[in-house]
């Protein structure tokens, strides 16, 4: 594993790595898709996951025909998650505020990069109630290039002046990782209900299966 002593930055992704919004995605799809009267199935939510809006819809088009509507039932599955959300809360992910908490304590920066627009990125941060806890948030509609491209992480370097390889990515996502590989980064996989295969996991310097095992390897390390 690369040296982290130097780490400067980490940067986290948002759905699936902070929140459990995979399974919010699942339920939400499904629901709107079954108020359209079009069935749509677990696996072909869970292949859009980590893609930006663009990638999303030709998942969706490939896989229930290019007459699907997608920006129409996208906006419903939106309604649906919303409203959940706003009766229960975002589901945050176990460990994430023991982990700010630690990363806190250190010098290091932290930023969110997601391929999620930024209206909804920083309405799910308040929610949480940890969106000032980050120097920088750059979102989907940010960047011209998504995930699997590096776009998005060069822009979070660039702008807060840190170098690549000090840079730790927290990522889920099989396109995170490979975006983040190509940044020239550390990739951190950890585990979401969509796991990448043996490929994408030999990309990232190491795996946990929450956050919590990430603030618990991060405390035994020297940075």
């Amino acid at each position: 594993m690369r040296s982290i002593n130097t780490i400067s930055l980490f940067i986290f992704d948002m759905d699936g790595l902070m929140f459990d919004t995979t399974n919010l995605a699942i339920y939400s799809w499904i629901k709107a898709g079954n108020t359209y009267g079009i069935p749509i199935s677990e696996s072909i939510v869970i292949k859009s996951i980590g893609l930006d809006i663009h990638g999303a819809k030709k998942v969706f088009k490939k896989n229930l025909g290019k007459n699907f509507p997608y920006h129409e039932i996208r906006s419903l599955r939106l309604k649906y998650a919303q409203d959940f959300i706003e009766k229960n809360g975002i589901p945050v992910k176990k460990g994430l505020y023991e982990l700010i908490e630690f990363l806190d304590q250190k010098p290091v920066l932290k930023a969110v990069a997601t391929s999620t627009e930024r209206e909804r990125t920083e309405q799910f941060l308040l929610s949480a109630g940890v969106k000032e806890k980050f120097d920088l948030i750059v979102c989907g509609d940010d960047v011209s290039k998504g995930k699997p491209e590096p776009d998005i992480f060069i822009t979070v370097s660039e702008k807060l002046n840190c170098k690549s390889n000090e840079s730790v990515v927290l990522e889920d996502s099989a396109n995170g990782i490979l975006a983040a590989s190509r940044a020239n980064m550390i990739p951190f996989l950890v585990f979401d209900v969509k796991k990448p295969d043996e490929n994408i996991e030999k990309l990232a310097e190491k795996t946990f299966n929450s956050l919590v095992e990430v603030r618990d390897f991060l405390q035994k390390i020297d940075f």
